[in-house]
């Protein structure tokens, strides 16, 4: 890490799908849409682009277009169009295997030249396409951990000098410096040694999504990237400050993790303008999709159906917390809101959000509520909204960002090489004694 500038917050933004639509003139449209906003998000200098993932397609279209492409290979695909930007991929560690997750990621950390991260959710939803029930989060986030700790731990074994280019362009591996790890655990059992040789970053860049009080442990003791959401700058506070809590009693260095928060905004060139287009907004959503929406945030079975849109939701609906086995933390934010007293109405507007957090204004007041959090030291890596929103684009390229350059909040180059680097995170050494190429920063 370096230590000779001020820190500076760090940007995503998602990866377009590549995929191509029924009603597309040509079968490449989807890709070339794709690789026109990565280019687009690596001339504004966003630090990395980011997937999000479900394994089903949800029967009510609740869940948008997440979980329409496989973000693995989508991600290989725009490695080849870019040059700087990072490349995250959401992986289900409840419905994968850490041995081809780690030769996946590996490969796409080569591919790209030292760019790849990785995302570990636990799911909530798509049991039914690997012939299972869903765990409690409990034993989900125990299975987390043990993938995590073979993941890192495959990265580790190998020597740096295990895979060397020969003359004629080929490459030779030395079979005796690829190290198994002989891992024996409740849910794993993998000998190793990775066949894939060591990566240009040493790991690919951990992220980890989860906010339940399992969830949490998790990413304070493994992650270096931790995304959640906190819609409210008290709970913002209050959960930054528990997961460095636990984070140190694990040993972790200083800072670490780092923290992400997914920004929703609604952007406008004058208050005037901010207020017709958040009623513009609010006047597009289907209160009667909503409301199934919303009984999804607070944890799915309710039935919302013949409850008036102005009251507040009864006391005697909202779900304990712990009987709840999808997305916790989110049911969480829910309950908190209609304790409250807010409306059904009003919860269906924040359910458009997803509970994450939104604000609106112009450039200048969502920079103002950008710049609090990271002030206050909560707010390391923020993921932006807007790139391929038409309506949304300018304000954010020509009005936020540059605002944010203004304050010297964000970056207005990359720094360094790869994707760690340019996080800026701290060096680690592998068991084997090589340092991580954030060395090099």
């Amino acid at each position: 890490m370096t230590h000779n500038r001020p820190r500076r917050l760090k940007t995503l933004t998602g990866a377009s799908s590549v995929i191509s639509a029924g009603n597309d003139i040509s079968p490449v449209t989807g890709i070339k849409r794709a690789v026109e906003l990565a280019r687009k998000a690596e001339a504004e200098k966003i630090t990395g682009l980011f997937t999000a993932d479900l394994l089903h397609i949800d029967p009510a279209g609740l869940a948008g277009t997440a979980g329409i492409q496989e973000p693995i290979i989508a991600l290989a695909a725009l490695s080849q169009v870019t040059s700087h930007i990072g490349l995250i991929a959401t992986v289900s560690t409840t419905f994968h295997y850490p041995y081809n997750l780690a030769r996946q990621i590996g490969t796409l950390d080569h591919a790209s030249g030292g760019r790849a991260g990785w995302n570990a959710v636990t799911s909530s939803v798509g049991e039914e396409n690997f012939g299972e029930t869903l765990p409690s989060p409990e034993e989900r986030y125990e299975r987390a951990a043990e993938f995590i700790e073979i993941v890192n731990a495959l990265y580790d074994a190998n020597e740096r000098n295990a895979a060397e280019r020969k003359a004629s362009g080929a490459i030779g591996i030395d079979p005796a410096k690829f190290h198994p790890i002989n891992y024996r655990g409740k849910h794993f059992k993998v000998d190793g040694p990775l066949n894939v040789p060591p990566l240009p970053q040493g790991r690919p860049v951990q992220f980890q999504a989860g906010q339940s009080e399992a969830g949490v442990t998790v990413g304070a003791r493994y992650a270096e990237v931790v995304y959640t959401s906190q819609p409210k700058l008290e709970d913002a506070i209050a959960f930054a400050t528990e997961l460095r809590r636990r984070a140190a009693s694990f040993g972790r260095a200083g800072g670490l993790p780092f923290i992400m928060n997914s920004f929703h905004s609604v952007i406008g060139d004058s208050d005037a303008d901010v207020a017709r287009r958040l009623k513009e907004k609010h006047e597009r959503i289907d209160y009667e999709q909503g409301r199934l929406k919303l009984a999804d945030m607070l944890g799915g079975g309710l039935d919302l159906s013949e409850l008036p849109l102005d009251k507040p939701l009864p006391e005697t609906l909202l779900p304990e917390v712990t009987s709840i086995n999808r997305r916790r933390g989110r049911v969480e934010i829910f309950r908190r809101y209609a304790r409250e007293g807010l409306t059904l109405r009003q919860l269906i507007i924040q359910a458009q959000e997803t509970g994450h957090w939104s604000v609106a204004g112009t450039p200048e007041q969502l920079a103002d509520a950008i710049e609090e959090r990271f002030r206050a030291g909560i707010l390391d890596v923020l993921s932006l909204h807007g790139f391929g929103n038409s309506d949304q684009e300018d304000l954010l390229v020509n009005g936020l960002l540059p605002e944010l350059r203004r304050r010297s909040i964000i970056d207005t180059d990359y720094v360094g090489d790869d994707f760690r680097s340019n996080l800026e995170l701290p060096p680690y050494i592998s068991a084997t004694g090589s340092l991580s190429s954030a060395k090099r920063v």
